[in-house]
């Protein structure tokens, strides 16, 4: 059944969705496009396939409904999130700084602060476990108090989707649809309701990285994360995708409507032309089925582009190469 909207595990609005001074303007990357590269990333067949949720599991006012045919061109998807390392690599040659860094703020989940009380600036509005820390940014996720060491392998965090646009402009590459993003998220599964199958544990095993106990106040940890878990964490997804479930939100392309899919074209959508989100999906190590059930394959929700968190992350994909170029080929896993 349908239910009414519950808020999302990622707070809205500027950084921490608190009330701060914002900074100018975000200015034009000052660095060219690269090459188109497909390195880290998987060529996907594109086809036919249905999206939305067969289920009717979805929040009303997120819109996963109602089921519809999309064709896709063949594309390229990274088969992780962009890692912390990544990320670092692209800051280094550019000398980007992140929309967190020039807010000053971020939000970051209540348990896990790592700051002095006078970088707590308060919580967000209507979802009070998110604290706006002053100075936690993507290398001080936690805040002042906390660095990466020993982390690069994780998904970058408190990346906004001006952000991500720009590390993918960097890279060669851009971020992907939607409607791209959910295809390879499915893995070639048809209509099912998670990356590996209808049963959120088959035999007994933690498939993603979600909250387990009750939220906010106590998580067990049974999958083996209170945060972020390592981009190749579990098991791929038929099409050698990592963690296209839990761990991080990832940032799509386009504008959010929670009615597009009832007017969305059949041939490669790219959402609305105009709107105040962006969509995100994929869920994250804070959903649980009491509050934010969103780990489900067709779940979708938004952000504002300049907003980040602890738990907002990204992967990137691309067009195919020219016929005749070097290309990296689908390799398909068992999801068994």
């Amino acid at each position: 059944m349908t239910r009414d909207h519950h808020p999302c595990c990622t707070p809205s609005g500027t950084p921490g969705a608190i009330a701060v001074s914002p900074p100018a303007a975000s200015p034009t990357p000052g660095f060219a496009t690269r090459r188109r590269s497909t390195r880290g990333q998987v060529r996907l067949p594109g086809g036919e396939f249905a999206m939305g949720d067969a289920f009717d599991e979805g929040y009303h006012a997120d819109g996963e409904t109602p089921v519809h045919t999309v064709r896709l061109k063949p594309f390229h998807i990274d088969e992780t999130t962009v890692t912390k390392a990544q990320f670092a690599t692209f800051v280094k040659a550019t000398g980007y700084v992140t929309d967190a860094e020039r807010y000053g703020s971020s939000a970051v989940f209540h348990l896990v602060v790592a700051a002095p009380s006078a970088d707590v600036l308060g919580n967000a509005a209507g979802t009070p476990w998110w604290i706006n820390v002053r100075g936690a940014h993507w290398r001080r996720p936690e805040g002042a108090r906390s660095d990466i060491t020993g982390r690069q392998n994780h998904p970058v965090v408190h990346v906004s989707w001006n952000d991500a646009t720009a590390y993918a402009q960097w890279a060669g590459k851009r971020l992907p649809t939607e409607a791209e993003w959910e295809y390879a998220a499915r893995g070639g599964l048809v209509g099912r309701r998670y990356a590996w199958g209808d049963e959120l544990t088959p035999d007994g095993r933690w498939r993603c990285n979600i909250w387990q106990g009750r939220f906010p106040h106590t998580n067990t940890a049974e999958d083996g994360h209170l945060t972020t878990a390592p981009v190749k964490s579990y098991r791929p997804n038929g099409f050698g995708l990592w963690n296209t479930a839990g761990n991080v939100w990832e940032w799509c392309s386009d504008w959010f409507s929670p009615s597009y899919y009832a007017q969305a074209p059949v041939q490669d959508p790219h959402g609305p032309d105009t709107g105040i989100a962006r969509v995100v999906r994929g869920g994250s190590y804070l959903c649980h089925e009491s509050y934010c059930n969103r780990y489900r394959v067709a779940a979708r929700s938004s952000n504002t582009q300049e907003s980040s968190s602890g738990n907002l992350g990204f992967r990137c994909a691309n067009d195919t190469l020219a016929t005749g170029s070097h290309d990296t080929t689908v390799r398909l896993w068992s999801v068994s």
